[in-house]
């Protein structure tokens, strides 16, 4: 990839300059934030929709952050193959969007959850993963409230079918157990992609683990795959 990844600001966003952090400063790619009232993408061939709490939250996470001018170019941007990762409260805007299926419910304890977890990739064959091993188990960071991941029976179904689910929660030895659910989500659902494989939203924050200094590199795959992606089938 040779042109500029694109992070997108909301009133809200706490996680943008993580991001543009490790983009710029740690794997030296060019990089812009992106206002959310803007509707130019500046040329960008990804764009990171990154955590927070767009809009304080408000109504429901991500409800209010859809409606923002930036969001319609996204949808254009995904239509003609664009990369687009939502982390976190990206990935519930994402879901706002109708950009990915499903929904968040508060997690099942109701407590907001922040610690480290185990995520097994189920899919190499995304533009995000391929420079992962199928199976590799991820050591990232976990920050949110609403993460328990629902959609109805069939489309679960589609998602299995169509290999769309891209990380699992799992625990430390790579198997998905009950007790490795921080949230309760269903199938220890932990990041999806859509058919294409040019979107993926993923709750856990692997711009928290891209560096030694923060105790985990693990993360750090997502990105160099998004740099180096090639056209993949998904």
């Amino acid at each position: 990839m040779g042109s500029q990844v694109a992070v997108i600001q909301f009133p809200g966003s706490n996680c943008e300059h993580d991001a543009y952090h490790l983009i710029s400063k740690v794997l030296h790619h060019p990089v812009e934030f992106i206002w959310h009232q803007s509707r130019d993408l500046k040329g960008c061939e990804a764009i990171i929709v990154p955590g927070g709490f767009s809009y304080g939250d408000y109504l429901r996470t991500g409800a209010i952050a859809r409606f923002s001018p930036v969001m319609e170019s996204v949808k254009n941007f995904v239509s003609q193959g664009g990369l687009v990762l939502g982390i976190c409260n990206g990935f519930q805007i994402l879901l706002e969007t109708g950009l990915l299926k499903g929904a968040m419910l508060r997690n099942r304890r109701l407590k907001y959850v922040c610690r480290h977890v185990t995520i097994r990739i189920e899919n190499v064959k995304t533009s995000f993963t391929h420079l992962a091993e199928f199976g590799d188990v991820l050591s990232v960071p976990i920050g949110h409230m609403e993460g328990n991941y629902i959609i109805p029976s069939d489309e679960l179904e589609q998602l299995e079918q169509k290999k769309q689910i891209v990380f699992r929660y799992c625990s430390t030895n790579g198997k998905i157990t009950e007790s490795s659910n921080p949230n309760g989500s269903l199938s220890n659902i932990a990041g999806i992609c859509n058919f294409q494989g040019n979107v993926l939203g993923m709750m856990p924050h692997p711009e928290r683990a891209s560096e030694s200094l923060l105790g985990s590199r693990d993360g750090l795959v997502i990105f160099q795959s998004i740099i180096e992606s090639r056209p993949l089938k998904p």
